[in-house]
């Protein structure tokens, strides 16, 4: 048994390293990585893993662990204030998703129970898919990300009317007289204690543990109150996650938060990774062989049909537009309840287990779309949404003996505000719309257009301009840049903002001779800071920090001839850095014998 535990332990981590990074790289992203990896190890693939039930059953607890995680970001005040998008939007999105898959079901043959109850499970979404993506977008601050939360976390809510409610619609409803009134009821004890617990009894169990100074029983403790809460909700018979989430909540403004999600977070990366694999591993393709054209069009027609609802509810949400078809594609799978919906449905007899078998087929089969839907929203349409936003470029009325700056983002910004201060005529040119209007409102003449054009140029009048300031964030656009100014205006000064020392070196190929790397000067200048901080004098800092300064820039200069030469490179860095060293070391000890001298 032990040996058996391992092995598949090392199956799982092996297919995991093996699988996912090369889907990483191929930018198909972590999630399908590992379905796919769940797939290659599964009975269905080279058959390594045979026991798919219960690895699913138990890495459902990394979707716990992300509930939890995500309720202590949230503090009781911040979830009140989304009450609305929770229960608002939530029964929006689960009503007009259920209805319009209940009526295809009903148009194409079925029964009106059979079509309510799969319209019910396929309305759900996979918390742990969705939420993935989103954090490995970074895009749950966002509109659509936090829309899609709030959908999610009704979902678990939902959840549990919906599988109470199946019995009743089945052939043994009377079995279940009162059940429903008791889970309630259990529910409403449980998280009152919840919530009593939460309060007066976590945070001072919590101080004590954390007064033990022992970094592991801390741990084990956080992971103790994570499969307590779990284990409680399961026996009354609701959503894991939904406990979990709650007692994040309850915990989001203690003073423990960050030590509970910092000792959480590597299980919950793991196990939701082998919850990935574990579906992946659960898709049946026996099924899938014997109905392959009704299963391929089932899918189709699901995520055709669920898309178009989510983004006609995305637009009245009021949800950007360029985040619409993103928030359509996130939610558009099936979540892990559907699984159990419809497991309920087969053994209440609502319908066959035939049925079931196809629809947790079609919902294991649409989590693998998703990915897939991502990478297509990338590649195909946000690229076009990004070219439609582009506003046509603002007429410019050329200045005489002006000052263009390519840029106005925060960098540009300081630079202008200089110059304009400085009594000196500017012409700004920026790429970012929402920038300009901004920008424009504090009374800055910034004109919108793609600064790489030449066109655009001479109608800025470059050909009369005093100088050129290069402040644009994107590297290859400023060096596309400065080539075409360096074939039409040879002679025209560039000052220019360089991202890195590759990009310094990079202008410096191209005759620009003014450069500033961006952060090094504010860098030198804390330094000196620190420097004073710490006891050295003013003017002691000052000559430590010019010095510093002088050697960093004769160093680049040093090294440019032979950048391109990966090991002269280093072996000039290399020296430059020791004769830092050594020229502050000398230093030091001029300044201990000064100090000797005084003392005398």
């Amino acid at each position: 048994m032990q040996n058996s535990l391992l092995l598949n332990a090392l199956v799982y981590l092996a297919a995991a390293v093996a699988i996912v990074p090369i889907a990483k790289r191929l930018g198909l992203g972590a999630v399908l990585g590992y379905l796919l990896a769940g797939i290659a190890i599964g009975p269905w693939g080279f058959g390594l893993i045979t026991q798919v039930e219960d690895i699913l059953k138990f890495s459902e607890f990394g979707v716990v662990l992300l509930l939890f995680l995500i309720g202590l970001e949230l503090e009781p005040r911040r979830l009140w204030a989304l009450r609305r998008p929770i229960f608002g939007w939530g029964s929006a999105q689960v009503a007009a998703v259920a209805a319009a898959l209940a009526v295809a079901a009903i148009a194409a043959g079925a029964d009106w129970k059979v079509a309510l109850v799969a319209a019910l499970g396929l309305s759900l979404s996979s918390t742990a898919l969705a939420l993935a993506s989103l954090g490995e977008r970074n895009l749950l601050p966002t509109p659509a990300g936090q829309a899609g939360f709030a959908i999610l976390l009704f979902q678990d809510v939902a959840a549990i009317p919906m599988i109470a409610l199946i019995p009743l619609l089945g052939q043994a409803a009377h079995a279940q007289t009162g059940h429903g009134w008791q889970t309630f009821l259990k529910l409403a004890l449980v998280l009152a204690a919840l919530i009593a617990g939460g309060r007066y009894l976590l945070r001072p169990v919590l101080r004590i543990i954390a007064r033990t100074e022992l970094r592991e029983i801390f741990t084990a403790f956080a992971l103790l109150l994570v499969i307590s809460i779990a284990l409680l909700m399961q026996w009354v018979g609701v959503s894991m996650a939904l406990g979990t989430f709650m007692a994040g909540v309850l915990l989001a403004d203690s003073e423990y938060r960050h030590a509970l999600e910092t000792d959480i977070e590597p299980f919950k990366g793991l196990l939701l990774g082998l919850f990935f694999i574990a579906v992946g591993m659960s898709i049946d393709f026996a099924v899938l062989f014997a109905h392959p054209q009704l299963v391929i069009a089932l899918v189709v027609a699901y995520l055709a049909i669920k898309i178009v609802v989510l983004y006609v509810l995305a637009r009245a949400f009021g949800i950007p537009s360029s985040q619409q078809a993103l928030f359509a594609f996130v939610l558009s799978q099936g979540g892990e309840f559907a699984f159990v919906v419809f497991g309920a449905a087969a053994t209440a007899r609502v319908f066959s287990s035939q049925t079931a078998s196809v629809l947790v087929l079609v919902v294991a089969l649409s989590m693998v779309c998703t990915p897939l839907l991502l990478m297509l929203y990338d590649r195909v349409i946000a690229p076009r949404l990004a070219a439609a936003k582009r506003r046509p470029a603002d007429h410019i009325e050329a200045n005489e003996g002006h000052v263009i700056i390519a840029g106005f983002g925060r960098f540009g910004q300081i630079i202008g505000r200089l110059l304009i201060a400085s009594q000196v005529k500017l012409t700004v040119l920026d790429h970012d719309p929402d920038q300009i209007d901004i920008l424009r409102s504090f009374g800055f003449q910034v004109f919108y257009g793609d600064a790489t054009r030449l066109d655009l140029l001479h109608a800025a009048g470059l050909a009369k301009a005093r100088a050129l300031v290069l402040a644009i964030d994107d590297v290859e656009d400023s060096l596309k840049l400065v080539d075409a100014v360096r074939e039409e205006f040879p002679e025209l000064p560039i000052l220019a903002r360089a991202r890195n020392v590759t990009h310094y070196f990079q202008l410096m190929d191209r005759g620009v001779s003014v450069i500033e790397r961006e952060t090094f000067e504010s860098a030198l200048y804390l330094g000196r800071r620190v420097l004073t901080e710490l006891g050295f004098g003013a003017y002691q800092a000052r000559q430590a920090a010019l010095k510093f300064r002088q050697h960093n820039i004769e160093s680049l200069h040093a090294v440019y001839p032979v950048y391109k030469d990966q090991k002269q490179y280093v072996s000039l860095a290399k020296r430059a850095r020791d004769e830092l060293n050594q020229m502050f070391a000398r230093d030091l000890k001029a300044r201990e014998q000064e100090s000797e001298k005084e003392w005398d």
